[in-house]
């Protein structure tokens, strides 16, 4: 406890100066690495780095039959895990909280931003459609895993083919063929949490741990926000709030830019 003590002794007495433990200012991102296609038997795949923390995602499509009340829309199921071994502090056995509420987040960013046309994914309305499962695992946990995972779950889809399936005969036959996902804009989130009077992007577990409020806003490719979702007990002031929106669409479309090189590059 003592050890602790000093260690968020010293964090605050950094950002008071204007600096992080790790060295970077207030809102700098971490390092990210983002691969495409690794599972090879997945109709999508992306691994994300971010910092030390890993995620990843896989692509699964199938058919089946529509939510209620979308009878007209393919569906999208987003899960997401955080593995025993990622983090001491992880423990076997279903999803805790904070799991379900990291794939709560991660899933509203790509579902309001509309992402994905689901129009499109319908065989016959009302009966059969398109059901794509979006599957993260978080591998590593420093910090920030919101941003980690949507990185991880947006670039899979990127990089997924989707089978061509027809109604033959009344059956859904699998024609052998792929299709693009019918992808519209590339929603990014950015993860802010108030320590004391600082503002920091893309907090690491050991940021985490001392934050007094955190919020995660997504944006789509035009720059309008889609999403927003506020974790923790704590508040902002309304000028935080003016700045960290800000944020969310500099760094945002930083971060949009590298996804979008991956997609020119053919991953």
């Amino acid at each position: 406890m003592i050890v602790e003590h000093l260690r968020k002794q010293q964090m605050w007495d950094s950002l008071s100066k204007g600096k992080r433990l790790d060295g970077r200012n207030l809102d700098d991102l971490r390092p990210m690495e983002i691969e495409m296609g690794l599972i090879k038997k997945a109709n999508g795949s992306a691994r994300v780095r971010l910092g030390n923390s890993e995620v990843v995602a896989g692509v699964k499509v199938e058919t089946g039959e529509p939510f209620e009340g979308l009878e007209n829309k393919g569906a999208l199921i987003l899960s997401a895990e955080v593995l025993p071994t990622a983090s001491p502090h992880i423990e076997p056995g279903p999803p805790d909280e904070e799991t379900v509420e990291l794939a709560r987040v991660v899933d509203r960013g790509i579902r309001e931003s509309e992402m994905l046309d689901l129009n499109k994914l319908v065989l016959v309305t009302g009966e059969i459609v398109y059901v794509i499962f979006v599957d993260c695992s978080v591998i590593n946990a420093d910090g920030n895993l919101f941003d980690a995972t949507s990185y991880a779950a947006v670039a899979s889809l990127v990089n997924s083919k989707l089978p061509v399936f027809e109604i033959r005969d009344g059956k859904v036959v699998d024609t052998g063929e792929k299709q693009n996902s019918p992808i519209t804009t590339l929603p990014v989130s950015i993860t802010a949490v108030r320590i004391g009077d600082s503002i920091l992007l893309d907090p690491t577990a050991e940021e985490e741990a001392c934050m007094d409020a955190r919020i995660t806003i997504t944006t789509n490719s035009d720059n309008n926000f889609a999403a927003v979702q506020k974790g923790s007990t704590g508040t902002f002031t309304l000028e935080q709030l003016k700045q960290i929106a800000a944020s969310a669409k500099t760094k945002g479309e930083e971060v949009r830019n590298k996804i979008k090189e991956l997609m020119k590059s053919g991953q």
